[in-house]
């Protein structure tokens, strides 16, 4: 399908209807985009393009939607490895106006995001050195792209802390699925904040809330899986998650991307794999509309027997997807 305007690696998206909005992320890994590109479902065309706030982060966001306001929580300003920040924003996809929310408590590297109850849940992701798994879970009122409390509330922490995670509403549960412990951070006393890798722990871990807010755990994935916070779609009372990052390589040490398309019935609690992809590839952005799957942008492999990422990506593909 018709590539993106830009690459992006790290970047986030929330699908509207046939409207697929696309934020932010890395162009390189030092450059990283402020501006939003929206994708028409309905005539497969890449179309408006507008601007983020200017105080708005690039990468590690958490975002969600309730079919017309988009939520954008905390995340890393800048490029490399730089800090995150604590500031929330709310987007009317109608009229394109930005307003601000709340700041977190703290700031956080991509947190689980998901409205849920009239409520924006903000769980786990890094703590402010990039790497520490943070456990916090918090929670504010919204309501028609508005903020109904002046501070967030605190709420039941997650299990397992950790960034790069899929959370997702559906029948009125809250599900977070996969992610990471520790991720790479910002070499000491560089002045570019380069990156440094550490060591990380990759799980498929898979947790629920309940109506009494506790967190119950279901079977995990497949296999270890992150970087998979908008690769994800509902069809059919399944979760559909394409691509992520599992455990590094045992010699190597490098990342491993992931080229699967894995389902979990929601009625089973069952997980498969459906599905291959054209390639390993994380950070995918995903969208399902009119019996097709689509996913766009990410950082894909080094080829066909080499899964380590390389290439940062703009392309968009298409499946038929029938369950």
């Amino acid at each position: 399908m018709p590539p993106a305007p830009v690459p992006r690696l790290d970047g986030y998206a929330v699908q509207i209807k046939n409207l697929l909005y696309v934020f932010a992320g890395y162009g390189t890994i030092d450059y990283v985009h402020s501006h939003v590109d929206v994708y028409n479902f309905t005539d497969n065309t890449w179309g408006e393009r507008f601007d983020m706030p200017k105080e708005m982060a690039h990468s590690h966001l958490g975002i969600a939607t309730d079919g017309r306001y988009i939520y954008v929580v905390s995340g890393q300003y800048g490029p490399q490895c730089r800090g995150p920040i604590a500031l929330t924003f709310v987007l009317d996809t109608e009229t394109k106006k930005w307003q601000c929310m709340p700041p977190l408590p703290a700031p956080r590297y991509a947190p689980a995001t998901q409205l849920w109850r009239g409520r924006l849940h903000v769980m786990g992701g890094s703590k402010e050195n990039r790497h520490t798994p943070g456990l916090e879970h918090w929670s504010l009122a919204v309501k028609n792209g508005k903020a109904l409390e002046e501070n967030w509330r605190t709420e039941t922490p997650i299990p397992r802390g950790g960034p790069h995670r899929a959370c997702v509403v559906v029948n009125d549960r809250l599900y977070v699925i996969g992610g990471q412990e520790g991720d790479f951070m910002a070499k000491p006393g560089s002045p570019i904040f380069k990156c440094s890798r550490r060591l990380e722990v990759v799980y498929g871990d898979v947790y629920m809330l309940d109506d009494e807010m506790k967190w119950k755990a279901l079977p995990p994935m497949p296999k270890p899986n992150s970087h998979i916070e908008c690769a994800w779609v509902i069809v059919n009372n399944s979760i559909i998650i394409v691509g992520g990052t599992t455990e590094k390589h045992p010699v190597t040490k490098r990342m491993i991307l992931v080229g699967e398309v894995f389902q979990f019935r929601l009625d089973s609690l069952e997980w498969s794999v459906i599905g291959k992809l054209p390639y390993r590839v994380k950070t995918t952005l995903a969208g399902f509309w009119d019996g097709w799957l689509y996913f766009t942008s990410g950082q894909r492999d080094r080829g066909p027997d080499n899964p380590a990422p390389k290439k940062v990506i703009a392309d968009m593909w298409r499946t038929q997807l029938s369950l």
